[in-house]
């Protein structure tokens, strides 16, 4: 018997006044697209507002819908914007009156096995209201963990927030029945950070699909040649790096030099990129910033480039590198293990600190003859695209069924993405960019 899901859209409910989502936000949307299509009989939603409480079905399904709309579109429906803001504002209200009873009561309707279902790290690091869900409904709880970036990296995060993601760590020790990953290098970290208190941890390694598609109306996006960069302006995305490389490429060049392309929304630290690009002739001409574009524009401007870049220091996945792959766009990226399992063969590697590796890169693809461009494309043609079938395949049974997490922990086949192997405290030291050759 399939387990009655109760998943929890808590970052949604947050997230619902952004007119962008970002990478944590697609998955939340693509769980709940995913199980509205085919576990509706058997799907409850739950979320935090004030206090952690039943989401009334309608209003969850409802908020769904227009959200993809809002967020998949060619640019921003005011009126779907308003919907939204509508639904939102019934379902807080929704979650503060119902509370825990109206989950505890729920779990009473159905009667059968529960799996509380969490895919974004929203209040993990507050576990009391999961501690008393689990005790009360009897329910496993199932989540999926992104990254351990803020503790692995420190430097490229607000101050806590490393304290902050070591909490939510312990709330997974403590109480994740299972666990699911984007990449090996998330399960590794992982394994480095749980504290020993839980000698196996089932993980499963599920590579997370692509929404962004082209629109067939799509067509060339600017006038100008340009290079592209889909990443939320933050010091960890090393977009400074990219603005020195282009100051050095427009006295190189002069009018011939590409332009550069940010999309992506304002994050921390991201006042020095602004000021950098407002205080130089050379930038402000060359560079353009868009905050707040929806998937067809988004789409439209990746399918433009000349290439994707992607110079971050550290990533869990890396979802922009594998949209620009599957539009067909070269990419330039960190020599990153998390990047390469995404890209495998196709991108170009380069180390984020190397700046004149970078410089010499971008000039050579920038030529209208690149060599390493052509190249690239030829690798493009077999590269496998990640999709969210693919992801949900390996998912879904440690969702559903409560032995399943057992039985793929046994499981043992051939070194690949999708390997689902168990989490132990003395899991396997962090592998180097090197270590995954060309895979």
């Amino acid at each position: 018997m399939s387990a009655h899901i109760v998943l929890d859209l808590s970052r949604l409910l947050w997230r619902s006044d952004r007119f962008a989502p970002t990478g944590i936000d697609r998955v939340e949307l693509a769980y709940a697209r995913h199980l509205i299509a085919t576990a509706r009989d058997r799907l409850s939603f739950a979320g935090w507002w004030q206090r952690l409480g039943l989401m009334p079905d309608d209003l969850a399904v409802a908020l769904i819908d227009r959200l993809h709309a809002l967020w998949s579109g060619e640019a921003v429906d005011p009126a779907v914007r308003r919907q939204v803001t509508g639904i939102v504002r019934r379902l807080r209200l929704a979650i503060a009156l119902s509370g825990e009873a109206a989950i505890r009561r729920r779990a009473r309707q159905v009667g059968g096995p529960l799996v509380y279902l969490l895919v974004s790290h929203y209040r993990l690091d507050r576990p009391r209201a999961l501690a008393r869900i689990k005790r009360a409904i009897g329910a496993r709880f199932v989540c999926l963990i992104h990254d351990l970036i803020p503790i692995d990296y420190p430097e490229h995060v607000e101050e806590g927030d490393a304290e902050l993601h070591r909490r939510r760590i312990d709330t997974v020790e403590q109480l994740a029945d299972a666990v699911i990953v984007n990449s090996e290098g998330t399960k590794e970290a992982l394994a480095r950070h749980l504290s020993g208190r839980r000698r196996t941890l089932p993980v499963v390694v599920a590579p997370l699909g692509i929404d962004l598609t082209l629109a067939p109306t799509a067509g060339p996006s600017s006038d100008r040649p340009y290079f592209i960069y889909v990443a939320t302006i933050e010091s960890r995305k090393n977009h400074l790096l990219l603005l020195r490389v282009w100051e050095r490429l427009v006295a190189e060049l002069g009018p011939a030099a590409p332009g550069l392309v940010f999309v992506g929304r304002r994050g921390w630290q991201h006042e020095r990129v602004i000021a950098r690009i407002a205080g130089s002739v050379a930038l402000h001409a060359a560079v353009r910033e868009y905050n707040t574009l929806p998937d067809i524009a988004v789409a439209r401007l990746l399918a433009g480039a000349i290439a994707a870049l992607y110079p971050s220091f550290a990533e869990g996945y890396g979802l922009p590198v594998a949209e620009a792959l599957a539009l067909g766009v070269p990419v330039i990226c960190s020599d990153l293990p998390e990047l390469r399992e995404v890209g495998r063969q196709a991108p170009e590697y380069l180390d984020a600190g190397d700046e004149g590796a970078w410089h010499r890169m971008i000039r050579d693809y920038a030529a209208p003859a690149s060599s390493h461009r052509a190249a690239q494309l030829r690798r493009l043609a077999g590269w496998p695209a990640p999709n969210w079938e693919h992801h949900f395949a390996l998912a879904q049974p440690l969702i559903d069924h409560p032995h399943a997490a057992e039985i793929l922990t046994l499981r043992r086949e051939p070194a690949v993405l999708a390997e689902p192997v168990p989490v132990t405290a003395d899991g396997p030291a962090r592998r180097s960019g090197a270590a995954f050759g060309g895979c």
